[in-house]
């Protein structure tokens, strides 16, 4: 990893981590992490870690696997050696409804209300709007079908949270967390 100049700010995608398959008789919101996917949340927590991408604020959707997936991303970023790292200070954690089905301009939306003084963001939400951000902020830097399961798009930018835009927040890692 490089060193990144201290006015940067980091804006981390994760799309949620693999499902259940949902029922006819099953909302779509409440659907819970497989048992695969509950390992690959704890291994992009241990990757974020590792790669000292520790958020101070955490924007999550509301629906149930992506709340599982923080709550595993979380347990991975705390971590013990070898695969682990310090967990960091406490971030700010916002659970928003609005993530969930949401297109890539409400997504934007609710990263320009992050903290002002926070450098490091995780959003953690669904496709096809997680994906259709990522390419939104890079428009070159989206390869094939957008994200899968558990990946993660890490993007950095010179710019103030509230003036993020189209073009302005390079890809500079990607990763899909297997545990």
């Amino acid at each position: 990893m490089t060193d990144v100049p201290a006015e940067t700010r980091t804006l981390v995608l994760l799309r949620h981590a693999k499902a259940e398959q949902g029922s006819d008789d099953t909302d779509d919101a409440e659907r819970p992490l497989s048992v695969r996917g509950q390992a690959d949340a704890a291994a992009a927590g241990a990757w974020l870690a590792q790669q000292a991408l520790l958020p101070d604020v955490v924007i999550c959707s509301t629906a149930r696997r992506t709340r599982q997936t923080w709550h595993g991303v979380a347990m991975g970023m705390t971590g013990s050696p070898p695969e682990g790292g310090p967990a960091g200070p406490r971030p700010t954690v916002r659970y928003e409804p609005g993530a969930y089905d949401a297109h890539p301009e409400e997504l934007l939306a609710l990263v320009r209300t992050v903290d002002p003084t926070a450098r490091t963001a995780l959003l953690v939400a669904h496709n096809p709007g997680i994906s259709l951000l990522s390419a939104l902020l890079n428009p070159q830097g989206m390869e094939g079908e957008g994200l899968r399961t558990a990946e993660v798009a890490v993007h950095r930018s010179t710019l103030a949270w509230t003036e993020l835009d189209r073009a302005a927040a390079p890809i500079t890692d990607r990763h899909t967390a297997r545990g």
